[in-house]
Protein backbone atom coordinates (compact mmCIF):
# COMPACT_ATOMS: atom_id res chain seq x y z
CA UNK A 1 0.00 0.00 0.00
CA UNK A 2 0.52 3.82 -0.59
CA UNK A 3 0.41 6.34 2.42
CA UNK A 4 1.66 9.56 0.98
CA UNK A 5 4.34 9.03 -1.62
CA UNK A 6 5.86 5.88 0.42
CA UNK A 7 5.24 1.97 -0.20
CA UNK A 8 4.90 -0.74 2.41
CA UNK A 9 4.94 -4.28 1.29
CA UNK A 10 5.44 -5.86 4.81
CA UNK A 11 6.01 -5.41 8.20
CA UNK A 12 9.54 -5.64 7.49
CA UNK A 13 8.95 -1.77 6.03
CA UNK A 14 8.18 -0.51 9.22
CA UNK A 15 10.76 0.64 12.23
CA UNK A 16 10.03 -1.81 15.54
CA UNK A 17 10.26 1.29 17.56
CA UNK A 18 7.65 4.55 17.13
CA UNK A 19 6.46 7.31 18.86
CA UNK A 20 2.81 7.14 20.38
CA UNK A 21 0.34 9.35 20.56
CA UNK A 22 -2.21 8.48 22.93
CA UNK A 23 -5.69 9.85 22.45
CA UNK A 24 -9.04 9.00 23.70
CA UNK A 25 -11.83 8.24 21.25
CA UNK A 26 -9.33 9.29 18.15
CA UNK A 27 -9.51 5.83 15.25
CA UNK A 28 -7.31 5.90 12.64
CA UNK A 29 -7.68 2.66 10.40
CA UNK A 30 -4.99 1.56 7.67
CA UNK A 31 -5.94 4.35 4.65
CA UNK A 32 -7.99 6.30 6.61
CA UNK A 33 -6.77 10.22 6.90
CA UNK A 34 -7.01 11.41 10.73
CA UNK A 35 -6.89 15.12 10.47
CA UNK A 36 -5.07 16.65 13.60
CA UNK A 37 -4.50 19.83 15.61
CA UNK A 38 -0.99 19.86 17.51
CA UNK A 39 -0.28 21.80 20.36
CA UNK A 40 1.51 20.66 23.47
CA UNK A 41 5.15 20.96 23.76
CA UNK A 42 5.45 16.61 24.07
CA UNK A 43 3.16 16.36 20.72
CA UNK A 44 4.93 19.23 18.71
CA UNK A 45 8.29 17.38 19.87
CA UNK A 46 7.16 14.50 18.68
CA UNK A 47 6.07 15.49 14.91
CA UNK A 48 9.54 16.93 14.86
CA UNK A 49 11.06 13.95 15.43
CA UNK A 50 8.78 12.04 12.95
CA UNK A 51 9.22 15.11 9.83
CA UNK A 52 13.19 14.07 10.32
CA UNK A 53 12.91 10.42 10.25
CA UNK A 54 10.01 8.25 8.55
CA UNK A 55 7.19 10.63 9.05
CA UNK A 56 5.28 7.74 11.10
CA UNK A 57 3.23 8.35 14.56
CA UNK A 58 1.64 5.64 16.42
CA UNK A 59 -2.53 6.63 17.44
CA UNK A 60 -3.53 5.03 20.66
CA UNK A 61 -5.98 5.44 22.79
CA UNK A 62 -5.19 5.19 26.86
CA UNK A 63 -6.54 2.66 28.32
CA UNK A 64 -10.13 2.75 29.67
CA UNK A 65 -9.93 2.95 33.07
CA UNK A 66 -7.99 5.70 33.14
CA UNK A 67 -9.75 8.37 35.01
CA UNK A 68 -9.93 12.11 33.39
CA UNK A 69 -7.31 13.87 35.47
CA UNK A 70 -5.03 10.88 34.62
CA UNK A 71 -4.71 11.59 30.95
CA UNK A 72 -2.65 14.74 30.90
CA UNK A 73 -0.14 12.47 32.16
CA UNK A 74 1.19 8.90 31.20
CA UNK A 75 -1.60 7.07 31.49
CA UNK A 76 -1.34 2.94 30.63
CA UNK A 77 -2.20 2.18 26.83
CA UNK A 78 -4.49 0.16 25.20
CA UNK A 79 -2.77 -3.02 23.99
CA UNK A 80 -3.84 -2.24 20.16
CA UNK A 81 -3.09 0.54 18.02
CA UNK A 82 -2.45 2.41 14.47
CA UNK A 83 0.71 3.63 12.79
CA UNK A 84 -0.24 6.52 10.63
CA UNK A 85 2.05 8.70 8.02
CA UNK A 86 2.30 12.16 7.86
CA UNK A 87 0.96 12.93 4.83
CA UNK A 88 -0.09 16.61 5.23
CA UNK A 89 1.04 19.61 7.53
CA UNK A 90 0.54 23.04 7.54
CA UNK A 91 1.90 25.57 10.62
CA UNK A 92 -0.59 27.63 11.62
CA UNK A 93 2.12 30.89 12.56
CA UNK A 94 1.25 30.48 15.85
CA UNK A 95 2.89 27.25 17.39
CA UNK A 96 0.30 24.72 15.94
CA UNK A 97 0.95 21.96 13.53
CA UNK A 98 -2.08 21.30 11.41
CA UNK A 99 -1.35 17.85 10.17
CA UNK A 100 -3.01 14.62 8.39
CA UNK A 101 -1.97 11.03 9.10
CA UNK A 102 -2.91 8.39 6.41
CA UNK A 103 -3.25 4.89 8.25
CA UNK A 104 -0.51 2.10 7.33
CA UNK A 105 -1.29 -0.57 9.73
CA UNK A 106 -2.29 -1.50 12.78
CA UNK A 107 -0.21 -3.00 15.47
CA UNK A 108 0.15 -4.62 19.13
CA UNK A 109 1.79 -2.72 22.08
CA UNK A 110 5.28 -4.96 23.26
CA UNK A 111 6.58 -2.47 25.52
CA UNK A 112 6.52 1.06 26.13
CA UNK A 113 10.21 2.25 26.36
CA UNK A 114 12.01 4.45 29.08
CA UNK A 115 13.58 7.34 26.80
CA UNK A 116 14.20 10.55 27.74
CA UNK A 117 11.98 12.30 25.26
CA UNK A 118 8.90 14.48 26.55
CA UNK A 119 6.93 12.70 24.11
CA UNK A 120 6.15 8.59 24.39
CA UNK A 121 8.06 5.61 22.93
CA UNK A 122 7.12 1.94 22.37
CA UNK A 123 8.24 -1.29 20.97
CA UNK A 124 5.69 -2.59 18.52
CA UNK A 125 4.67 -5.79 16.60
CA UNK A 126 2.90 -5.57 13.37
CA UNK A 127 3.31 -9.15 12.60
CA UNK A 128 -0.77 -9.89 13.37
CA UNK A 129 -2.16 -7.07 11.09
CA UNK A 130 0.31 -7.94 8.20
CA UNK A 131 -3.12 -7.73 5.97
CA UNK A 132 -3.60 -4.26 6.29
CA UNK A 133 -0.85 -3.52 4.03
CA UNK A 134 -2.85 -4.97 0.99
CA UNK A 135 -6.22 -3.83 -0.20
CA UNK A 136 -9.22 -4.90 1.97
CA UNK A 137 -11.89 -8.00 0.59
CA UNK A 138 -14.55 -6.21 0.96
CA UNK A 139 -16.78 -8.60 -1.77
CA UNK A 140 -18.09 -10.39 1.90
CA UNK A 141 -19.23 -7.01 3.58
CA UNK A 142 -23.21 -6.77 3.49
CA UNK A 143 -22.35 -3.54 2.20
CA UNK A 144 -26.60 -3.19 1.24
CA UNK A 145 -27.37 -3.54 5.59
CA UNK A 146 -24.37 -1.03 6.04
CA UNK A 147 -26.47 1.69 4.17
CA UNK A 148 -29.46 1.17 5.76
CA UNK A 149 -28.19 1.32 9.27
CA UNK A 150 -26.58 4.07 7.93
CA UNK A 151 -29.89 5.66 6.73
CA UNK A 152 -31.96 5.19 10.19
CA UNK A 153 -28.98 6.86 12.44
CA UNK A 154 -28.99 9.85 10.07
CA UNK A 155 -32.74 10.07 9.52
CA UNK A 156 -33.07 9.67 13.56
CA UNK A 157 -30.47 12.54 14.10
CA UNK A 158 -31.73 14.82 11.26
CA UNK A 159 -28.60 14.97 9.41
CA UNK A 160 -28.09 14.51 5.92
CA UNK A 161 -25.00 13.34 3.61
CA UNK A 162 -23.69 13.38 -0.35
CA UNK A 163 -25.29 9.50 -1.08
CA UNK A 164 -23.79 9.69 -4.70
CA UNK A 165 -20.71 9.96 -3.30
CA UNK A 166 -21.23 7.16 -0.51
CA UNK A 167 -22.59 5.09 -3.31
CA UNK A 168 -19.51 5.81 -5.68
CA UNK A 169 -16.81 4.37 -2.39
CA UNK A 170 -15.19 1.44 -2.61
CA UNK A 171 -16.59 -1.22 0.13
CA UNK A 172 -12.92 -0.43 2.24
CA UNK A 173 -13.07 2.99 1.92
CA UNK A 174 -16.98 3.38 2.93
CA UNK A 175 -16.66 0.96 6.09
CA UNK A 176 -13.25 2.63 7.31
CA UNK A 177 -14.12 5.96 6.73
CA UNK A 178 -17.86 5.52 8.73
CA UNK A 179 -16.13 3.60 11.49
CA UNK A 180 -13.44 6.77 12.00
CA UNK A 181 -16.21 9.36 11.91
CA UNK A 182 -18.44 7.73 13.89
CA UNK A 183 -19.68 9.84 17.18
CA UNK A 184 -18.90 6.51 19.43
CA UNK A 185 -17.20 6.29 22.76
CA UNK A 186 -13.33 4.52 23.18
CA UNK A 187 -14.19 1.18 23.83
CA UNK A 188 -16.62 1.12 20.65
CA UNK A 189 -13.30 2.88 18.82
CA UNK A 190 -11.36 -0.02 19.88
CA UNK A 191 -13.93 -2.55 19.18
CA UNK A 192 -14.20 -1.37 15.40
CA UNK A 193 -10.08 -0.88 15.49
CA UNK A 194 -9.66 -4.93 16.78
CA UNK A 195 -12.01 -6.32 14.19
CA UNK A 196 -10.26 -8.99 12.95
CA UNK A 197 -11.46 -8.19 8.91
CA UNK A 198 -13.46 -5.69 6.92
CA UNK A 199 -16.61 -7.87 7.31
CA UNK A 200 -15.95 -8.35 11.14
CA UNK A 201 -15.63 -4.60 11.39
CA UNK A 202 -19.15 -3.47 9.10
CA UNK A 203 -20.31 -5.89 11.45
CA UNK A 204 -19.46 -4.76 14.43
CA UNK A 205 -20.48 -0.90 13.03
CA UNK A 206 -24.15 -1.71 12.44
CA UNK A 207 -24.59 -3.46 15.92
CA UNK A 208 -23.24 -0.68 17.56
CA UNK A 209 -25.48 1.89 16.03
CA UNK A 210 -28.57 -0.45 16.16
CA UNK A 211 -27.62 -0.24 20.01
CA UNK A 212 -27.68 3.08 20.23
CA UNK A 213 -30.78 3.44 17.87
CA UNK A 214 -32.56 0.51 20.30
CA UNK A 215 -31.52 2.96 23.43
CA UNK A 216 -32.93 5.91 22.33
CA UNK A 217 -36.33 3.89 21.23
CA UNK A 218 -36.00 5.17 17.94
CA UNK A 219 -38.65 2.88 15.65
CA UNK A 220 -35.60 2.29 13.10
CA UNK A 221 -33.82 0.21 15.15
CA UNK A 222 -35.31 -2.87 14.13
CA UNK A 223 -33.59 -2.92 10.44
CA UNK A 224 -34.05 -6.15 7.91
Amino acid sequence: MYAGNKRYESPADLPQIIPVFPLPGALLLPRGELPLQIFEPRYLAMVDWALAGDRLIGMIQPAFKTAPEELSGNPELCKVGCVGRITALVESGDGRYHLTLTGVSRFKLVEELDRRTSYRQARVSFDEYKSDLGEADGSSVDRAALLETLKAYLEANNLETDWDSIRKASTEILVNALSMMSPYGPAEKQALLEAPDLKSRAETLIAITEMELARRGDPGSTLQ
